[in-house]
Formats: C-alpha cells, sequence, structure tokens
C-alpha cells in the first residue's frame, strides 16, 4: 500500500505557495492602482494642455477687441445674476467704488424656476452669494470655457443642500448652470481670468432670484409657489442686494450661527 505522505504538501511547501500567490494578488494590484495614477495623470495634462490651447486662442481672437471696449480690463471684478430677467452683470471697480461694465444675457439655467439649489440633480441652478477663484476657472471646460461658482457654500451645507460642479459656462445647454453661450463666456472669462491674474484673490458672484426691489418682494409674499423661499429671499435683500445698490461696493459675506447670510 503506498504511503499517502508523499502525496502531501509540506507545510513549508504550502506557506511558499501561499506567499508567492498572494505577492501575486499584491503585485497585480499595485499595478492596477499605477496604471490607474498613471491614466489619471495623462488625463489631466491632456486637459490642461487642451485647456491652454484653447485660452490661448481665444485671448489672441477676443483680447483685442476687449481691450478697445473695455480698457480697465484687469480691474477687480464683481458679478451679479438675476434669474428672472436672464441677465449677468459685470461690475469693475474704479476709484473705489465699482462700475457696470457690461450685461449678458443668459442662455439657459437648468429647469428655469426662481427656487434656490437644493439636491444633486434637482436641475436648478444656485441662488446665494459664491467666490471663484483661481483654481475655479476651467478653461478645458466641455462647454468651451467656464468657472465653478463653488457650490455648496457654508450657507448650502448648513441647510444640507448637496450638488456638484455648478458653473457659469459657454454654450446653450444646462442642467443647473449658467450656460452663457460660447462667444459670451470669452469676454466674461476674461475679464475673471484678468482680475484675478492682476491680484484679486477671488470674484465674488452673487446670485439673486430676482432684482430685489420691495415691489418684486412684495409681488413674492402674494404668490404661492414663491412663498416658502420669501424668508431665504429677505435675507438675500437685507444687505446682499440692497447694500450694494447704496454704496456700490459688495459686502463681505459670513454665515452666521443661525445658518443665515450676514454682511460687513
Amino acid at each position: 500500500m503506498p504511503d499517502i505522505r508523499q502525496f502531501l504538501i509540506s507545510p513549508k511547501i504550502q506557506i511558499a505557495f501561499l506567499v508567492v500567490a498572494w505577492s501575486s494578488v499584491l503585485i497585480g494590484w499595485q499595478f492596477r492602482v499605477s496604471l490607474m495614477k498613471t491614466v489619471s495623470l495623462m488625463k489631466t495634462v491632456s486637459a490642461q494642455v487642451v485647456g491652454g490651447s484653447r485660452l490661448a486662442e481665444v485671448r489672441e481672437r477676443a483680447e483685442p477687441r476687449l481691450e478697445r471696449e473695455l480698457p480697465q480690463r484687469g480691474a477687480p471684478v464683481f458679478i451679479r445674476i438675476f434669474k428672472e430677467s436672464k441677465e449677468l452683470e459685470v461690475w469693475l471697480e474704479a476709484e473705489g467704488e465699482y462700475v457696470l461694465a457690461k450685461t449678458y444675457p443668459i442662455a439657459n439655467y437648468g429647469r428655469g424656476t426662481l427656487a434656490p439649489k437644493l439636491a444633486e440633480g434637482d436641475g436648478q441652478a444656485p441662488t446665494g452669494f459664491y467666490t471663484v477663484g483661481k483654481a475655479q476657472l476651467k478653461p478645458d471646460s466641455d462647454y468651451h470655457l467656464a468657472f465653478n461658482l463653488g457650490f455648496p457654500n457654508a450657507y448650502d451645507s448648513a441647510k444640507k443642500r448637496t450638488g456638484s460642479l455648478l458653473m457659469v459656462h459657454g454654450g446653450t445647454v444646462s442642467i443647473g448652470c449658467y450656460a452663457m453661450t460660447d462667444p459670451l463666456i470669452e469676454e466674461i472669462y476674461l475679464l475673471v481670468d484678468a482680475a484675478l491674474t492682476k491680484g484679486q484673490k477671488a470674484v465674488p458672484v452673487h446670485a439673486f432670484p430676482f432684482r430685489m426691489t420691495a415691489e418684486r418682494m412684495q409681488k413674492a409674499a402674494a404668490a404661492e409657489d414663491e412663498k416658502p423661499w420669501l424668508a431665504e429671499w429677505e435675507n438675500l435683500k437685507e444687505e446682499g442686494y440692497d447694500l450694494f445698490e447704496r454704496t456700490r461696493v459688495p459686502s463681505e459675506v459670513r454665515v452666521g450661527s443661525d445658518g443665515r447670510y450676514s454682511f460687513r
């Protein structure tokens, strides 16, 4: 009768096999991770090349005209957005206060209602107070040129609102961004980029449901579909809208412990 021990593998050999097997798994996993990082890096580099090339072409073509029309380009920028009238205003600083440089028509802003953005995928464009820094510029956008508004801000987060990649961009298609068309986003983008390049730390963007006059607020108070947002809109109006109308200087916006915007 054969000795069964000859068919058995010694514990040392079993351990060796396990080590080899796990090493293969680990090497395969490390390779996949390394490959994913490489692909991600290649995509980033490719996007930077595409964005840089696109922006260079836009600058060469559009900057001479913009320089003639707005010689103060490079001054600090302030942007106001009004959903109801579908307008985006660009203001430039001059001698301590801001002067309206241009008003641009908004082509599309998602579902098109005046209500604020509440959740990822609701199709709503945000309203509130945002800032745009250099890192938020997107010359490689799928929608020509773009900049990220920075939604959700502290106020949105305090109210558990969700969403991402809410932009002002080119084209006419929107599922919650402010679409400006390609020619108009070129001007807006170049003005924002020039201000940030010249030293402005961040461009304030104030997005309102409408021009917040006393008459329009009364209309909102009487409209059943607008009443739910009246308290929030009054907060937007109090100093964010009214103070700028009086002083022509954007307010420094904060979010208080009560979850409301406060201004100084």
